[in-house]
C-alpha cells in the first residue's frame, strides 16, 4: 500500500462525503503540508462530539500530513447573538474550548488556533474585499440557503447581521488559504458556496477547496438529530461528572435490537471504538459473563441478535465515556487557569 493511499484511508474514516480523487491529488502533488480548516463559534459548554470526535478527526488529518487551522469565530458568535453578543464572554468560551481540546488528546504539533477578530483586523482590506465579492456574486436566496450553518432554518426571521455570516464563513476558507474544509454535515451548504464561488471569479479558481463532511452525532433522546446545548440531558458535556454521564446514558434512547436512530450505538461506533479500540461489557456469570468486543461490527451484530441487552450496552458505554473524559476532568480540576475559565463559562446563559 502506498504512503498516499495510507494517508487517504486515514482521512476518509468517519467522513460521510468527500471527493477521493481530489483528496488523493492534493496529498500526492502538494509539496508542503495541506491546510485544513475548521471554524467554531464559542457558544457555551462543549459536548462530546465537539470535544472527543473533533480531536479524533483532527488527529487523523495531522497524521496524514496536514496542518490544521482552527478559526475561533468570535465575531461570528457575536453576529449570531451567542452569549447575548457579549464579546468578552465569547472570548472566554473560546479559551475554554481550547483548554478542552488540549486535555482531550488532540495532538497540537500541527494545530493552530486563530481568533477571527484578530486575524481579520490584521488584514482587513483583504478580508472585507473578499466578503463583498462573494456577496456581490450571490443573491439573497442563495445566501439564506446556508442558514443551517448558524443553527437556523431558512424560514426563520434573521437579523441583517446574520445575512453577513455565510459570506464571511465562505471568505474564511480563501482567507486562510485552506485546501480542505473539515466540518460537519450541517456546514456543507456554505462549503458548496465556496466551491461555486471558484467558478464565478475571473479567472476561475482552479484548486477548489476539498470538502470533508463528517457525521453529525445525534442527541441522547428519541428522535434528536443532534445534541442541544439548551437541553443538558440531550448531550454528554466534556466536563460532566461520572454520575452525570451514568445518569444521562441510563436515560438515553436505546431500542432493543434496533440500530437506526439508536444514539447509544452511534456513540459506541463514533467515539468509543476510535478512542479506546474495544468495549468491555461486564455481566454476571448467569447472564453470560463478561465479554470484550474488539470491533464495532461484532458488538452491533450481537445487539441486533439480542445477545447484548440495551441495559448492558448502556452500562458499558457509560464506563467507556467516563474513561475518555477523565483526563479532561483532571485538567479542569488541577489547572488553576482552566478551573477559573470553566467556572465563568458555567455561569453563562446559553442563547440561541
Amino acid at each position: 500500500m502506498t504512503g498516499v493511499l495510507c494517508r487517504l484511508l486515514i482521512v476518509k474514516e468517519n467522513c460521510c462525503r468527500f471527493c477521493p480523487i481530489g483528496l488523493r491529488n492534493l496529498l500526492e502533488k502538494k509539496p508542503t503540508r495541506p491546510i485544513c480548516y475548521d471554524g467554531f463559534e464559542p457558544s457555551g459548554r462543549m459536548h462530546i462530539a465537539q470535544g472527543v470526535l473533533k480531536s479524533i478527526n483532527v488527529n487523523k488529518l495531522t497524521k496524514a500530513g496536514c496542518t490544521f487551522k482552527f478559526w475561533v469565530a468570535d465575531w461570528f458568535a457575536q453576529l449570531n447573538n451567542k452569549m447575548d453578543g457579549d464579546l468578552n464572554k465569547i472570548r472566554t468560551v473560546g479559551m475554554y474550548f481550547i483548554e478542552v481540546w488540549k486535555a482531550s488528546g488532540m495532538d497540537m504539533e500541527h494545530v493552530e488556533f486563530l481568533w477571527a477578530s484578530d486575524e481579520i483586523n490584521k488584514k482587513s482590506g483583504e478580508y472585507w474585499t473578499l466578503v463583498m465579492d462573494i456577496a456581490r456574486k450571490n443573491n439573497l436566496l442563495r445566501v439564506k440557503r446556508c442558514s443551517q450553518i448558524m443553527g437556523r432554518a431558512e424560514s426563520d426571521e434573521m437579523s441583517a447581521a446574520q445575512i453577513f455570516y455565510p459570506c464571511m464563513q465562505c471568505a474564511d476558507i480563501f482567507f486562510l488559504k485552506a485546501d480542505i474544509c473539515q466540518l460537519g454535515m450541517d456546514q456543507r451548504k456554505v462549503n458548496m458556496l465556496a466551491r461555486e464561488y471558484c467558478d464565478l471569479t475571473k479567472p476561475k479558481i482552479k484548486n477548489k477547496p476539498i470538502i470533508l463532511s463528517h457525521h453529525m452525532m445525534p442527541g441522547l433522546k428519541q428522535g434528536q438529530e443532534k445534541m442541544s446545548k439548551s437541553d443538558p440531558d440531550s448531550a454528554i458535556f466534556m466536563e460532566d461528572t461520572e454520575q452525570e454521564v451514568r445518569r444521562k446514558i441510563k436515560k438515553a434512547f436505546c431500542p432493543e435490537k434496533i440500530v437506526e436512530g439508536n444514539p447509544c450505538l452511534d456513540y459506541t461506533r463514533s467515539i468509543v471504538f476510535p478512542k479506546l479500540g474495544k468495549v468491555t461489557v461486564q455481566r454476571k456469570e448467569e447472564f453470560g459473563g463478561d465479554v470484550v468486543y474488539e470491533t464495532y461490527e461484532q458488538l452491533e451484530k450481537e445487539f441486533v441478535e439480542g445477545q447484548l441487552h440495551p441495559g448492558d450496552l448502556k452500562a458499558a458505554l457509560a464506563s467507556c465515556i467516563n474513561e475518555i473524559l477523565q483526563p479532561v476532568r483532571d485538567h479542569f480540576e488541577q489547572n488553576d487557569e482552566a478551573k477559573k475559565i470553566l467556572a465563568k463559562v458555567r455561569k453563562y446563559k446559553v442563547t440561541r
